[in-house]
């Protein structure tokens, strides 16, 4: 029983054992061996020796325990120097004084470790650090030092460190980048805008300063108040593509003054700006007054309560509106999708307003090269304007459109054809029956890849591709928009809404005789929006007027239309030889005003009392100046006055009587195109 109690005992320890990892586990089996020696027993049957031989037992056993007791004392051994080296292995670790077993005495595996399997021993890595490399190292350190060295006497060189400081020192003139201007912000905070009005006007162009002057001549103690987004009061905008380009004086320039085609000079603003009064002053005057808010957009209407609302949630109340918010300029796909770089983006304008103007302006001074997309009336005026403007500076101007020729969505083949070789003659490179299909950016040059291969290179590029309306405040008022023609839809008295009224650009209006139209020129932005100003006074007019526009590229060639100009209609072409009198510049000399909408007025009829005959067109067919007709079912729906002027009231009266005539001819006759 004795053995088999001390053998349960031993099997516990063992289990203990083997539960701990193989290192532990070896090192306790080692101290458990020792621990447990237990001393010898001796068991004999016979009783005479066995007491003997039990005692002799014991006194063995108690020599051992003393035996064990008695240990030696610890002697530190002298530590002797080791050599550290970074290529010699590390010294062994000392042997472990565990006490050793045999595994012969033993039939149980001493220790877990055997049990693991042994790393194999890597050969030690080649020492960089011996001593044949102790030259090339040397050598290395040399040539990093020769390296700095040289470039420290390069930079010392760079900066001027070597030259002689006794020489006067060359001032090289660095151009700065012109910062655009900052937009203008009056009143400086929507608190200082009367909360209710009666007049507001949407809008700070055109149409809107007309519509304040005819309020103003309705009822002059009338009080306006104008919300436009525009930094500017209201100015007209032909001249930023035509005359503004022809002043010299570049302080004129910046005051935004320009020189007519007589020489005389005007400023682009309408009314200087102290004919305005400050919007905190607007409801104190008793005799009234228009007051302009800069800066500032609207962006609802409630137009059954007559409240607008600003983009900041301040409210307007009015008796009466008018939206004259114009247009945008359009952005080709292929653009849009290229200024996504910031470098292209820098390098392609827009062409509209004041701003644009002065960064055109600007990016022309600096470009060697500039590129005009769009081949209609603003493409082709900046084209002969910057071209001639930039003829002594030997500027490269490039005119790229899809049309066969200038102003081809107007003209006649023709005529168009004809008019290109004008353009080219002014110096402007027109590459024609093409269009942009890739930009890209390469060594500072925007790069237009063209439909037809070709590639063009240049500093920058103006799009002049048209506009569209700006409509942006229906959806959120509940205003309707043409699906097709673009524009608020009006009636014939310009109202969208009841005491709510468009004009300008953005008027889809209804004409009783050609139909649902929409027109972008300054001449209806003036007549629309002096309509609507009468009748926001208690006028009940129809818009049957047919306006006019003009284009002139440059002092020699230019064009009046009326009515619709559309190059698919069937034409007919009346024309004559030209005389010097017979172009933009000497109209301008003669009467003195370069706006053409407003030389109506001092139109001399001439009737048909002249028997002058038609002169044939040449075999040059120099088209110097003409009438040409626009049919529709044989009824003319529209006329060109090419380099013929003061005759728009005659082409107003031929649209009016919407008569089939026989012979064209004869109707061109009450032009005078052949008078001397």
């Amino acid at each position: 029983m004795f053995r088999i109690n001390h053998l349960l005992k031993l099997k516990n320890v063992t289990i203990k054992i083997l539960q701990r990892s193989p290192v532990e586990a070896s090192r306790c089996i080692g101290l458990q061996r020792v621990q447990f020696i237990h001393p010898a027993r001796f068991y004999s049957k016979s009783s005479d020796d066995g007491g003997k031989k039990v005692q002799d037992g014991k006194d063995k056993a108690c020599e051992e325990k003393k035996t064990q007791k008695q240990r030696p004392k610890l002697v530190l051994r002298e530590c002797k120097p080791v050599d550290i080296h970074p290529c010699t292995p590390p010294p062994p670790p000392p042997p472990s004084k565990l006490p050793h077993i045999n595994q012969e005495d033993c039939p149980v595996k001493p220790t877990l470790e055997s049990e693991c399997p042994q790393a194999k021993q890597e050969p030690p890595p080649e020492c960089p650090h011996d001593e044949g490399s102790k030259w090339d190292n040397y050598k290395n350190a040399v040539l990093v030092g020769l390296l700095i060295a040289a470039a420290t006497l390069g930079a010392l060189y760079y900066v001027g460190y070597f030259e002689d400081k006794t020489k006067p020192k060359k001032l090289v003139a660095v151009k700065k980048k012109k910062a655009k201007r900052a937009p203008v912000k009056d009143p400086p905070t929507s608190k200082d805008i009367p909360n209710q009005v009666p007049y507001l006007l949407i809008g700070g162009g055109t149409a809107s300063f007309a519509a304040f002057r005819a309020i103003k001549s309705a009822d002059p103690t009338a009080k306006v108040l104008v919300v436009t987004n525009e930094s500017f009061h209201p100015y007209m905008r032909p001249p930023l593509s035509k005359e503004m380009w022809f002043n010299e004086d570049e302080e004129s320039v910046k005051k935004l003054i320009f020189k007519q085609w007589n020489g005389s000079e005007r400023n682009l603003y309408y009314e200087p700006e102290d004919f305005y009064i400050k919007c905190q002053d607007l409801l104190k005057n008793e005799n009234g007054g228009v007051a302009v808010a800069r800066g500032y957009k609207v962006t609802r209407l409630d137009v059954i309560n007559r409240i607008a609302y600003l983009e900041d949630g301040y409210a307007i109340e009015y008796n009466k509106c008018l939206i004259a918010t114009g247009a945008t300029p359009k952005m080709l796909n292929v653009f849009e999708a290229a200024c996504a770089d910031p470098q292209i983006d820098e390098k392609v304008k827009l062409f509209r307003n004041i701003y644009d103007f002065e960064e055109v302006y600007d990016a022309f001074e600096e470009s060697k090269s500039i590129a005009i997309v769009g081949g209609g009336f603003l493409g082709s005026e900046l084209a002969c304007a910057l071209a001639r403007k930039g003829k002594r500076k030997k500027k490269t101007v490039y005119q790229l459109f899809r049309e066969h020729g200038n102003m081809g969505k107007i003209l006649p083949e023709y005529l168009s054809s004809w008019t290109t070789n004008k353009v080219r003659a002014e110096g402007v490179n027109v590459v024609n029956n093409t269009e942009v299909i890739g930009v890209k950016h390469e060594e500072g040059k925007l790069v237009l890849i063209l439909s037809d291969g070709k590639m063009i290179r240049v500093d920058n590029a103006i799009l002049a591709v048209g506009v569209e309306p700006n409509t942006d405040l229906a959806q959120k008022s509940g205003l309707e928009v043409d699906p097709e023609l673009g524009g608020f839809l009006v009636n014939t008295e310009l109202m969208a809404r009841s005491n709510l009224y468009i004009a300008g650009d953005c008027a889809c209006f209804y004409d009783v005789k050609l139909g649902r139209r929409r027109v972008e020129h300054h001449d209806h932005a003036v007549v629309t929006g002096r309509l609507a100003g009468e009748n926001m006074t208690g006028g009940t007019k129809p818009y049957v007027h047919q306006s006019m526009f003009w284009s002139d590229l440059g002092p020699d060639v230019g064009y009046e239309a009326i009515g619709i100009v559309d190059s698919s209609l069937p034409t007919v072409g009346v024309f004559a030889k030209a005389s010097d009198k017979d172009t933009p510049k000497a109209v301008v000399t003669e009467t003195g005003e370069g706006i053409r909408s407003k030389m109506e007025a001092q139109e001399q009829k001439t009737g048909d009392e002249t028997d002058h005959k038609e002169d044939k067109k040449d075999k040059k067919e120099d088209y110097g100046k003409g009438i040409i007709f626009y049919l529709r079912d044989d009824v003319v729906v529209g006329i060109v006055l090419w380099n013929v002027f003061n005759r728009m009231s005659i082409a107003r009266q031929v649209l009016k009587d919407e008569r089939k005539y026989d012979d064209l001819n004869e109707v061109a006759k009450l032009f005078n195109i052949h008078e001397d």
